[in-house]
């Protein structure tokens, strides 16, 4: 949008800053010398990254005929670098076998170069004696270099335009531009004078949203996802906001919004929508590996659009502790339905039926579920889901089963401001969710409460290292633990909780009906990890870990308590979807396993 302010602003600063080239007195390159007298370091290397010479050299290029077209346009490049650096004095010459570049005309291209010498003396940096703007919007944001006195980087003036418009189109004002500039450079003071002129136009009110693309998404239901604010204030927010709520369903492979270029005569902006459908169905699989835990597989296929309007159906299964030390193969199988904008638009329905056998300590736990809900987003970072869930659950030990049947009502929220949830290095994720349940032929009653804290700090040269800390805690309460549906319960070991002991291997004794104990899930949990990460190489990673893990048959201080540690090193490559992650641990602390632990999979621990 501002393409033609950049070009005009260029033109400005060179009829101001009067730069000179110096004329001066012709077989393949031997030789390109590339000097830069009186400049910094850091100049000189940006001077370096903008010569199309350089990166000519570095592909080995030897044709005279586009040495020479490289020449003609080094020029304006290093002009551009020095501009954007604040220096408006610079003398630049570029010779070819002695002659000075910009003198050779085109028709006379020398047919064979033997040497090319680069020369740039940038001179002195200039100033701002005035960075000014209006009209000003309020609320408009300059960047930290548009100010008196600070060093006059065209740069800056651009992005001081930018940034001039975008706060009169936050306030509703869509086609705000740039009317004008008056930039004065004096090159016996070194100081240069700014003023950029804004042209807000009027404010607009959105339009019509004007759909093309679809193909088997219906018209109805691509408007209810979307959301577009008909009748409402232009802000670009908005539209970005309908952007992501289309993306989000994975149903299109492309989402473009443009606006009109002309505002009605009623104060309102169109916007056309080009939308491109993706396929149709999806497959997917995945691995795990741990010492302890055996190896973990699963699957899953995915139809993005069932019946035209968003439905999301997915069957994924997946068996689990194949070989397992100690512990019974697993499954879970499950099919779930999710449908977006319903009822509003910024939350989707979901029906899940699940069927699942866990080994949990002593326990061999059959579950059947059924559960409907509702994800609800509030703005990019916050997350809250509720759903109401049946189940019914057979643990099975050696003596005999106990049966648990439960009506429960899940509610979470998740905070995520992780800069990259699969490897993050920086920022927070937080989740905290309480399940009330109700139960049913001597299924106790009560309610579980867990969190999940994450937070990340990166440090070091270009951030290299990144310190990482968790913390997961969860209580039951107002039900026994013998009453309380196992999956409910806390368990500890495995890559989940405390790597280098064994999977949920942390257990306490609790007596059985009829006689007798079992070792069962704790009441309460405590578990904490630390990480520090190192990036080796751009691809290679190397991890040193601790965790620990705390469980209690009561609340968090009270009845029986057991804890374990472990701790390790690692490795992580980076495959661009995710790092591969590979981890050695051993235990600590606790007297649950003994013994080297490997963990194998994809992303980060946590």
């Amino acid at each position: 949008m501002h393409r033609h302010f950049r070009s005009v602003l260029l033109a400005t600063l060179a009829g101001a800053a009067l730069l000179p080239f110096p004329l001066r007195e012709g077989r393949a390159l031997d030789r390109l010398s590339f000097q830069t007298p009186g400049a910094s370091d850091d100049l000189r290397d940006k001077l370096k990254n903008a010569s199309l010479l350089l990166s000519a050299e570095d592909e080995k290029t030897t044709d005279p005929q586009t040495l020479f077209a490289s020449a003609r346009a080094e020029y304006a490049h290093l002009v551009g670098a020095l501009y954007a650096e604040g220096y408006y004095s610079g003398v630049i010459s570029i010779l070819i076998d002695g002659k000075e570049a910009a003198d050779i005309a085109p028709l006379d291209a020398p047919r064979q170069i033997s040497r090319i010498t680069v020369s740039v003396t940038p001179g002195p940096q200039f100033t701002f004696s005035a960075a000014r703007m209006k009209p000003y919007a309020r609320r408009t944001v300059l960047p930290a270099d548009y100010r008196d006195t600070l060093p006059a980087k065209s740069t800056a003036i651009v992005a001081a335009a930018d940034a001039g418009v975008d706060g009169w189109r936050n306030l509703g004002h869509a086609k705000a531009a740039v009317a004008g500039q008056s930039v004065v450079a004096d090159h016996r003071t070194h100081l240069l004078s700014s003023e950029i002129l804004l042209d807000p136009g009027p404010r607009l009110r959105f339009g019509t949203l004007n759909v093309t693309g679809n193909e088997r998404m219906r018209l109805e239901r691509i408007l209810k996802i979307a959301g577009f604010p008909e009748g409402e204030v232009y802000s670009p927010k908005e539209l970005e906001t309908v952007a992501k709520r289309l993306r989000r369903t994975g149903i299109f492979s492309s989402v473009a919004l443009t606006e009109s270029e002309t505002a009605g005569a009623d104060g309102t902006l169109d916007v056309d929508l080009a939308l491109t459908e993706d396929k149709l169905r999806r497959f997917g699989f995945g691995a795990e590996v741990s010492g302890s835990e055996g190896l973990d597989l699963s699957g899953y296929w995915l139809h993005r659009n069932l019946l035209g309007g968003g439905e999301r159906l997915k069957f994924d299964a997946a068996l689990t502790r194949i070989g397992g030390q100690d512990s019974e193969m697993g499954y879970d199988a499950g099919v779930r339905i999710d449908r977006p904008a319903t009822p509003v638009t910024d939350a989707t329905a979901f029906v899940d039926l699940r069927v699942q056998r866990l080994d949990l300590a002593d326990w061999q736990v059959d579950r059947q579920a059924v559960t409907f809900g509702l994800t609800r987003i509030f703005g990019d970072t916050l997350t809250a889901e509720a759903a109401i869930t049946y189940s019914n659950e057979t643990a099975t030990d050696n003596i005999g089963s106990l049966y648990y049947k439960s009506l429960s009502l899940p509610v979470s929220l998740t905070w995520e401001r992780r800069n990259d949830p699969v490897n993050a290095k920086k920022g927070f994720y937080l989740q905290a969710g309480i399940t009330p349940f109700l139960g049913f032929d001597g299924t106790g009653s009560g309610a579980q409460f867990k969190t999940d804290a994450r937070i990340y700090r990166s440090f070091g040269p270009d951030g290299k290292f990144v310190l990482a800390a968790r913390v997961q805690a969860g209580t039951v309460s107002g039900s026994g633990i013998l009453q309380t549906p196992p999956d409910l319960l806390f368990y500890s070991g495995g890559g989940g909780t405390v790597r280098g002991q064994p999977y949920q291997s942390l257990s306490v004794n609790s007596a059985r009906p009829g006689g007798g104990t079992i070792d069962t899930g704790g009441a309460s949990f405590v578990g904490l990890s630390g990480e520090l990460r190192a990036e080796m190489t751009e691809k290679v990673g190397a991890v040193a870990f601790y965790d620990f893990g705390y469980i209690t048959s009561g609340d968090f201080f009270g009845g029986a308590t057991e804890a374990h540690a472990g701790a390790g090193l690692g490795l992580r490559y980076e495959t661009g979807f995710g790092p591969i992650r590979f981890d050695l641990a051993m235990p600590v602390s606790g007297s649950t396993g003994d013994g080297m632990q490997i963990y194998f999979g994809i992303g980060q621990a946590f």
